[in-house]
């Protein structure tokens, strides 16, 4: 079992106290510090980067909403808020938070927000260890490899991709998503990844522009999968994917993104 590194942050000690003692039971539930305002609460997730916060929202100075919204998306850790007003359960899941408690917090309720929370874990690691992995499973599989030129197969609908000794072909409208991992790049398509080594501007030259748009400079997407278009209240932007998996959008392509998403309802 991996433990799960926590940080509780509410302006009232005996709040913290209380969530401490439930969360003792927990044998993966490691509390890492806790903080006593939003500020400190900012000081202690860059120093001890933890897993997962639970962060309370009316706190004098700085509020939850203003230390997320001071935390770069690509470390942000698990979000669960614990309040005692309600009325900000809307805004808390436009933040991404995993889950919302209200004070005090109930027991079946604290089971499920941290059943939330390992699942996630679970995804994120999963993603963080393929990264890893990536580079040593391209080589033991025979990746797909084209230095210069449109990518083989791409033109008649289909992507060939070497995997070992074998040709997989995969149809374009089966990709949902292409992300790079170093010099490789990673495939997603009907609940699969296969690896090819190369460059985004490679494939993305080899693609429909129609179809498929690059979003970030290592995520390339399948339009006609986007389901959405979220905002995030520090001023980022995410795809929705029918599954429910998101992408980040970066600036520097959200015009070109909603031009293109545009089109398509208007179609």
């Amino acid at each position: 079992m991996t433990d799960i590194r926590a940080l509780i942050v509410d302006d009232e000690p005996p709040a913290r106290r209380g969530l401490q003692i439930r969360l003792a039971d927990e044998e993966d539930i490691v509390i890492v510090g806790e903080a006593g305002s939003g500020r400190l609460a900012l000081e202690k997730i860059r120093e001890l980067s933890p897993d997962l916060v639970f962060l309370d929202i009316e706190m004098p100075g700085m509020t939850g909403f203003d230390v997320i919204g001071q935390l770069p998306m690509e470390s942000m850790p698990l979000i669960v808020f614990v309040t005692a007003y309600d009325r900000y359960a809307v805004r808390a899941f436009e933040a991404r938070a995993i889950d919302y408690l209200l004070k005090p917090v109930e027991a079946g309720r604290l089971s499920s927000a941290l059943k939330n929370v390992r699942e996630r874990l679970t995804q994120r690691r999963a993603g963080e260890q393929r990264d890893r992995l990536v580079e040593l499973m391209a080589d033991l599989k025979g990746s797909s490899e084209w230095p210069q030129g449109p990518a083989p197969g791409a033109s008649d609908g289909v992507l060939s991709i070497r995997e070992g000794r074998d040709i997989v072909r995969v149809r374009l409208e089966d990709i949902e998503w292409v992300d790079a991992a170093g010099d490789y790049m990673c495939v997603h398509a009907t609940g699969r990844t296969h690896i090819l080594r190369g460059t985004m501007k490679s494939l993305e030259d080899a693609l429909d522009p129609a179809r498929f748009q690059r979003v970030h400079r290592s995520t390339i997407v399948n339009l006609h999968r986007v389901t959405r278009l979220r905002s995030h209240m520090n001023g980022e932007y995410f795809l929705v994917l029918e599954g429910g998996h998101e992408l980040k959008l970066s600036r520097s392509f959200r015009d070109k993104v909603e031009l293109f998403l545009g089109a398509r309802r208007e179609a």
